[in-house]
């Protein structure tokens, strides 16, 4: 997508055809992050409890890697310290899994999650744990929407995931 939005130079009108490529670009981002969501959090709960995800985190999931491809395509964001990068992600992570969970688990009476017995937690929704944990995650979400944009239309650069966990450790 930085291909994409570097031709739209201010004063460019987009148009229908460059909204419609980004639409689907979106969706298959979204499809993509969401299943590969879906089955981490699969993975996740058979080895914590013995179940398995529910179909609405795919949504979600999907969601959260959009939100987090989309900040790292604008430049200002892209170019922070990796830490701050993760910090971000963890409260689009949080805020989204938060509302999900507000509308699924306590409105809906889904049941889908519960965090009360975890340590600082609101609601029962969010908790201090897993948020550190999509901290951890975040440079992983970066590079997979880089590799995905990369493979799917040719846009960017290849790198090796552990690069962004590299700059998370030496702080660049």
């Amino acid at each position: 997508m930085k291909g994409l939005v570097s031709r739209l130079r201010p004063g460019r009108v987009r148009t229908k055809e460059l909204n419609l490529q980004w639409l689907v670009r979106v969706m298959w981002l979204w499809l993509i992050t969401g299943g590969v969501y879906f089955i981490v959090e699969g993975l996740w709960r058979i080895g914590s409890n013995g179940g398995w995800a529910n179909v609405t985190m795919i949504p979600v999931g999907g969601l959260c890697g959009v939100l987090i491809g989309m900040m790292n395509e604008n430049p200002k964001f892209a170019r922070k310290k990796m830490w701050v990068q993760a910090l971000y992600g963890m409260a689009v992570l949080v805020v989204v899994e938060f509302a999900g969970g507000y509308v699924m688990n306590i409105v809906l009476g889904m049941n889908i999650w519960d965090y009360s017995g975890r340590p600082f937690n609101f609601m029962g929704q969010i908790c201090l744990p897993y948020a550190l944990l999509w901290y951890l995650f975040t440079p992983f979400i970066i590079w997979f929407d880089d590799f995905i944009r990369l493979k799917l239309w040719n846009d960017g650069e290849k790198y090796s995931w552990y690069v962004n966990y590299n700059k998370l450790v030496s702080n660049r």
